[in-house]
């Protein structure tokens, strides 16, 4: 069966009209109480990529929510963020959670600092299962911005509406960072974990490669055994370790590099090719700029 292409919402009026909610007050952004919202059966609807920014607060979830392969204990809220051109399903669902929505379209900032600074808030690429959770205090923070810019929205367009409205985005990005680090900060224990479990199999990978035929592994590699995101696990190992999972890989690289040094007779360029380095340059100065040797010196010292 041919599976069907998402259906491609490019404006916010858009967004209301599929979700059955009255024509918005402005027409690059809105916010909207899921309780107002009503499902559209339609099968086109049920996979939606959107044109739009889109920061939702889900409360009264009635599921534990996944994190890898452990669960959430914070349930009191859910944050969740998708940038323009992310892909969403819609699954019904016999429970309909509370929550507020904020979707504006890019043009809305773009011409304001947030267009960049939105760049660089990476829980925008996270995967669903990855959002934030909120405590109770917290989740009373994000739904009082949501109010407020749901009140400046309906005021009407005037002279300084849109300055106010960037000004409450800019707020809940704020926030949203904030709890952002301080999830990393709460999940400690649970990280600590996955630090044993990538270590595991970064071991593993390594030994398991025979001297004729090492690959590097990739950081998409990693992530997909742990169900994480590239960008979640490199921002969890940098907030354990102070490393992303590129520098781990090239710190294995390296443990491997000495032992081939140490007791082989392969050359530093084959050990360099081996790695898949196009040239033995690149290989010489990261090994230099890790050990502070250049691989024939290391080599030179078990002689």
């Amino acid at each position: 069966m041919k599976k069907e292409s998402p259906y491609h919402v490019k404006t916010v009026s858009e967004q209301h009209r599929i979700l059955s909610l009255p024509k918005p007050y402005h027409p690059l952004v809105s916010v909207f109480n899921f309780a107002d919202m009503q499902y559209d059966t339609d099968e086109c609807y049920r996979s939606i990529l959107l044109d739009l920014y889109c920061i939702s607060i889900k409360r009264c979830v009635t599921q534990k929510v996944k994190y890898g392969q452990s669960h959430y204990d914070f349930d009191e809220g859910v944050m969740s963020f998708l940038a323009p051109k992310q892909v969403v399903s819609n699954i019904p669902d016999d429970h309909r959670p509370e929550g507020w929505s904020l979707v504006f379209h890019p043009d809305f900032i773009r011409r304001h600092p947030l267009n960049t600074r939105i760049k660089s808030c990476e829980f925008f690429s996270y995967a669903v299962n990855e959002a934030l959770h909120l405590s109770e205090r917290e989740e009373e923070m994000v739904i009082a911005i949501m109010q407020m810019l749901r009140t400046e929205i309906e005021k009407g367009i005037d002279h300084y509406s849109e300055g106010v409205i960037l000004s409450y985005i800019d707020l809940l990005l704020s926030y949203s960072e904030r709890f952002y680090n301080r999830q990393f900060l709460t999940r400690k224990t649970m990280n600590s974990d996955f630090l044993v479990k990538f270590d595991e199999l970064l071991s593993t990978y390594f030994a398991e490669e025979s001297t004729e035929n090492i690959t590097l592994p990739s950081v998409q590699y990693f992530s997909d055994k742990l169900h994480l995101s590239p960008n979640y696990l490199s921002n969890m190992l940098r907030s354990l370790t102070g490393k992303s999972t590129q520098q781990h890989i090239q710190d294995k690289l390296i443990e491997k590099s000495k032992e081939l040094l140490t007791t082989t007779n392969l050359s530093v360029a084959e050990i360099a090719y081996l790695f898949g380095f196009e040239y033995p340059q690149s290989f010489n100065k990261l090994f230099k700029n890790k050990t502070q040797y250049t691989p024939l010196a290391y080599r030179k010292l078990f002689n």
